[in-house]
């Protein structure tokens, strides 16, 4: 009698758990379809952009994502963009370069040559979007292997205004580390925004961790946004940027 008790309690315990998971992921979902509507009033009378192909969600940015992505180079019109993975959101910055940053100059960096190709040989990327391959490598961080692009610092030869961090493939820890390899460059001349897209894994926010700690070291006062669909995005930014947590 005691064991079936104790099998039944645990079978609810189960049962409570499940539910309240697939109530998250019902929540965030309905977030999602928001941001969509958001996102979708957002380009409103951008025939460029409407009509730009985009495949958002899944591996790509979701529409939080893509509404954040809109703002700011809407609103901040960088010039130098750096973009750590090819994809949906190169397509974005690129038709932004086309129609509206004409002075505006965007690095992308991949880690797949093969994934380049294909790319190349559905969408055309303006003259001022460049492609570099950095092969993916593994690096010790904090005593983990952590998925890094080779031989980065030596294709960064600037600063950059904005920083897109969708890449490389996620680590189980400090996911996306190299941002931090460049950020320990930074000083208090320098303004910025960096994104980073899924922001709800564990290891991307590790990475954000250590960024924050960086900039607190450097005397860098910096403003922070989070914007949560089915996935999350983070936003870190300077003073010149500090409007960046009201999006």
């Amino acid at each position: 009698m005691f064991k079936k008790i104790k099998n039944l309690i645990r079978e609810n315990r189960a049962l409570h758990k499940a539910n309240l998971l697939q109530l998250k992921v019902n929540m965030l979902q309905l977030k999602e379809l928001e941001w969509a509507q958001i996102y979708h009033d957002s380009i409103r009378g951008k025939k460029w952009l409407e009509e730009t192909p985009l495949y958002i969600g899944r591996w790509a940015g979701n529409y939080a994502f893509f509404y954040v992505l809109n703002r700011l180079l809407n609103d901040y019109k960088p010039k130098r963009i750096l973009e750590f993975g090819l994809g949906e959101s190169s397509k974005f910055i690129s038709t932004y370069l086309e129609n509206v940053l004409t002075k505006s100059k965007h690095l992308i960096i991949e880690q797949d040559t093969s994934w380049y190709i294909n790319f190349k040989s559905n969408f055309q990327l303006s003259t001022r979007s460049n492609v570099v391959i950095c092969p993916l490598i593994k690096k010790n961080v904090h005593n983990v292997e952590v998925n890094c692009y080779q031989d980065l610092k030596t294709q960064i030869t600037q600063k950059y205004d904005l920083y897109i961090v969708d890449g490389p493939f996620g680590s189980k820890h400090y996911s996306r580390y190299d941002i931090v390899t460049l950020a320990q460059d930074f000083n208090d001349n320098d303004e910025f925004i960096i994104v980073i897209d899924d922001f709800q894994r564990e290891g991307e926010q590790e990475t954000v961790s250590v960024l924050e700690t960086v900039f607190k070291e450097k005397g860098l006062k910096i403003f922070k946004g989070i914007y949560t669909g089915n996935k999350s995005v983070c936003v870190l930014g300077t003073e010149k940027y500090k409007h960046i947590s009201t999006f």
